[in-house]
């Protein structure tokens, strides 16, 4: 039989009569300075055959980059030699483990075996999304360089799939693109993290998916899962921008007993207590979509009402929140082993891969970047006016440090390891009034004995002579009973407050009587019942009047004043006390927002914040002079 060979199409080919034969860099073998091969242990003589051709004693390293175009991925290949890039080519779904450039040959090697037994088999000019999510994750994994274009992806053809006219509301044009990014992703069956800053509009970026949704496929089960503050605003926003959506509030008085009542609406709003509560009920429905709103409420894997929320049935999965890490990168693991179950591995592996510091925040980041969108305000917003921050550290009296100190060193001189949380708890409601802590000091006048409250008194005088309103943010009960009752009469004005025990139908109603009053208002706010999805735009000052440790929480409050719809300048002041377990808190605030910016946050409450509380002091007499008595 007749053989010949030659160089067809950057390939080696190998003719024996009509059969076409492709031999790989395994199957060639170079001898006598590169004149001879073997070829299934049959030797053949190419030089008679190819002019000029020769093997070359190089192994060229690869370039590997993903190009992202409309609904696929195409991957590519490059042979580097010197600064130049030459096409790796691909036949029969494998890539040839060689190139031959200017008729030299040259076998390929840095990652290229690992990179053809993972791509084996695949169409890879046209990858789909879900398939490309995987290789991507795989070459991650296996610490394989790569570059690709998807954060300059343009998802117009999502166009097909999302139409803004199904809404009621005209969308700015960076939540019209995430609602594109949404829907393509839902289209594609892969879990997706809308992760846009507070104040950004991600409620009604999921309506108008869900609105697209329903006209598209004619009906849809959907179901969103929020915390219970808020399930009045996502029923009354539902009914704002798209009230042809059938929408059930399955909460208290409202939920049934029975699913196929739910399967009568497009759209069913619970509780994560409700999941709890109803779960075998709820996975008699396959639901299409399962959206987590405040989706940091799964931040421990091991939680049950985390474990209960990832098996919902479902075909697809969207998690929203402004703060997707904010401790620990467990909580991160376990988001995203929602949206995407197995993206991450075992959580295990996990943990033993990830810590939580700078070095895998950087690392994780392009884990995250193919399922998580994140707008921010000062990227998007440019018509949000200024907001100034404005932190204030105030200096004990001479008598709190004593009352502090005193507390302080009690705590410290016994057995912290079981009084850790006890001690944190009481100096924290100290920082925040003497009388909180102190049941003696109740019938005192809160101005006289506490620097903190009158430097807050000051700042509301300021804020009344503009006839402006103030939200108040403080963590303790008692601080919110104290404000309400002294400030409506130090001020003469509208003040009323919402915390844990404020039922929830009543928490927009305040809001709104807030919104209408005339002149200066002030609104005192515990921030985890009401720190999170409520727009209260009428205020345009925000006080923090004692540091959260998770700079999220902050972050949230500030938002309900600064967001879309806010006309005004918006002032954030941070009240916290100086020398005290409030700077401690501080400065683990600044280390996390750190962390927070390479997209996680880091972990809190270590061995280093013990040896601080036990070592920061105050000194009575390097503070300001004051009126009550000195403790016994």
């Amino acid at each position: 039989m007749n053989r010949s060979w030659s160089i067809q199409n950057g390939l080696i080919e190998l003719s024996e009569g009509e059969k076409k034969i492709y031999p790989s860099a395994l199957d060639l073998y170079g001898a006598c300075e590169g004149s001879q091969i073997f070829y299934n242990n049959n030797e053949y003589f190419l030089q008679s055959e190819i002019d000029d051709f020769r093997f070359s004693s190089l192994v060229l390293n690869i370039k590997l980059s993903f190009e992202f175009c409309d609904q696929n991925s195409s991957l590519v290949i490059n042979a580097v030699k010197g600064d130049v890039e030459y096409p790796v080519v691909r036949r029969d779904g494998f890539f040839s483990d060689y190139v031959i450039i200017s008729n030299v040959w040259y076998s390929l090697g840095g990652d290229f075996k690992v990179i053809k037994d993972l791509t084996q088999g695949q169409d890879l000019k046209s990858i789909r999304y879900s398939d490309y999510l995987k290789l991507r994750r795989d070459l991650l994994r296996r610490q394989i360089n790569f570059d690709d274009n998807l954060k300059d992806a343009n998802f117009s053809h999502s166009e097909c799939i999302f139409n803004p006219n199904d809404i009621l509301a005209t969308l700015y044009p960076y939540q019209e693109a995430g609602c594109k990014w949404l829907s393509f992703m839902i289209s594609q069956s892969c879990g997706a993290i809308l992760a846009d800053e507070m104040g950004l509009g991600k409620t009604l970026q999921i309506i108008s998916v869900v609105a697209s949704l329903k006209n598209r496929l004619g009906a849809v089960n959907v179901l969103i899962v929020s915390p219970v503050s808020l399930l009045e605003n996502w029923s009354r926003e539902c009914e704002r921008f798209c009230p042809s959506l059938k929408v059930l509030v399955h909460y208290g008085t409202r939920r049934t007993g029975y699913y196929g009542d739910l399967k009568e609406y497009d759209l069913v709003i619970t509780s994560y207590g409700g999941v709890r509560s109803d779960l075998g009920m709820l996975n008699m429905i396959h639901w299409n979509l399962v959206v987590l709103d405040e989706a940091q409420n799964i931040k421990n894997p091991r939680a049950h009402r985390t474990r209960d929320i990832k098996n919902l049935k479902r075909k697809c999965s969207v998690a929203v929140t402004g703060t997707p890490f904010e401790n620990h990168m467990t909580d991160l693991w376990s988001i995203v082993d929602f949206v995407s179950p197995g993206y991450f591995g075992k959580l295990s592996e996990f943990e033993g891969t990830f810590n939580d510091d700078m070095l895998s925040a950087v690392t994780i980041e392009r884990f995250l970047t193919p399922i998580m969108i994140r707008r921010k305000v000062l990227d998007v917003a440019k018509d949000l006016p200024e907001r100034i921050d404005i932190p204030i550290a105030v200096r004990m009296t001479r008598t709190e440090a004593a009352y502090y100190e005193a507390k302080r060193k009690e705590y410290t001189e016994a057995d912290l390891s079981s009084l850790r949380i006890e001690m944190i708890q009481g100096l924290r409601m100290f920082c925040t009034h003497p009388s909180v802590y102190c049941p003696k000091l109740v019938n005192k006048d809160p101005f006289a004995i506490s620097l903190k409250y009158q430097r807050l008194c000051e700042i509301l005088e300021e804020i009344s002579t503009s006839g402006e309103k103030v939200l108040i943010f403080t963590s303790f009960n008692d601080m919110i009973s104290l404000m309400v009752e002294d400030l409506s009469k130090r001020f003469s004005c509208y003040v009323n407050f919402i915390n844990g025990s404020t039922k929830v139908p009543d928490r927009q109603k305040i809001i709104d009587e807030f919104s209408s009053v005339e002149g200066t208002a002030v609104l005192v706010l515990n921030p985890k019942a009401a720190g999170a999805g409520l727009n209260i735009t009428a205020a345009n000052h925000v006080v923090h009047y004692n540091p959260e440790w998770n700079p999220a929480v902050e972050d949230q409050a500030s938002a309900r004043a600064y967001r879309r719809g806010q006309e005004r300048k918006v002032f954030v002041y941070r009240l916290y006390y100086a020398n005290t377990i409030e700077d401690v808190i501080n400065d683990k605030i600044m280390s996390k927002r750190r962390i927070m910016t390479a997209s996680v946050v880091g972990h809190h409450g270590d061995s280093e914040d013990d040896y601080k509380l036990r070592s920061l002091t105050i000194s009575p007499y390097d503070c300001e002079l004051e009126e009550f008595d000195e403790p016994s």
